[in-house]
């Protein structure tokens, strides 16, 4: 999480530079490679940051209102296709990674293969968190950890 908001930081500081150097005419062009770099890192962090705090898109207003083994069905299936993904993810972004050797950014002359590496990374980290997920689970059941609500008054 704080590397994603790193990230976020780094981000939106290098656009503001970019912006600034560009409007008094002496443009710092390495900024749109560190700009997009920390884009992508940030995105594909923030993914599995998100698969970890359990903050994504699952179908979980469908699940919240099931209980027992269809709830435990339901939640294993889901968790089990983001593990599916997230191994894609991890294989074919390696060969995506390997691949990335041959192309170079500018003016940097950084193979682009540095940005590439968000991918596998990104998806070996959700591949661990959805495990964890899963494992705990099973063990303790997919109910939320949040109380329910309560409805508000107005007096």
């Amino acid at each position: 999480m704080v590397l994603c908001g790193i990230c976020l930081a780094g981000f939106s500081a290098s656009v503001f530079f970019d912006v600034l150097t560009r409007t008094l005419g002496a443009p710092w062009l390495w900024l749109q490679e560190v700009t997009s770099t920390f884009f992508v890192y940030g995105t594909f962090i923030g993914a599995a940051a998100a698969t970890r705090r359990n903050d994504h898109l699952y179908l979980s207003a469908i699940t919240e209102t099931m209980t027992g083994l269809l709830r435990l069905t339901v939640e294993s299936f889901n968790r089990l296709v983001v593990l599916a993904v997230a191994l894609c993810m991890v294989w074919f972004g390696y060969i995506n990674f390997l691949q990335g050797f041959g192309s170079y950014r500018m003016p940097s002359m950084t193979p682009i293969a540095s940005l590439y590496a968000a991918i596998p990374i990104s998806g070996a980290l959700i591949a661990l968190f959805t495990i964890e997920q899963l494992v705990n689970g099973w063990r303790h059941g997919f109910e939320s950890a949040e109380p329910a609500h309560e409805e508000i008054r107005v007096l």
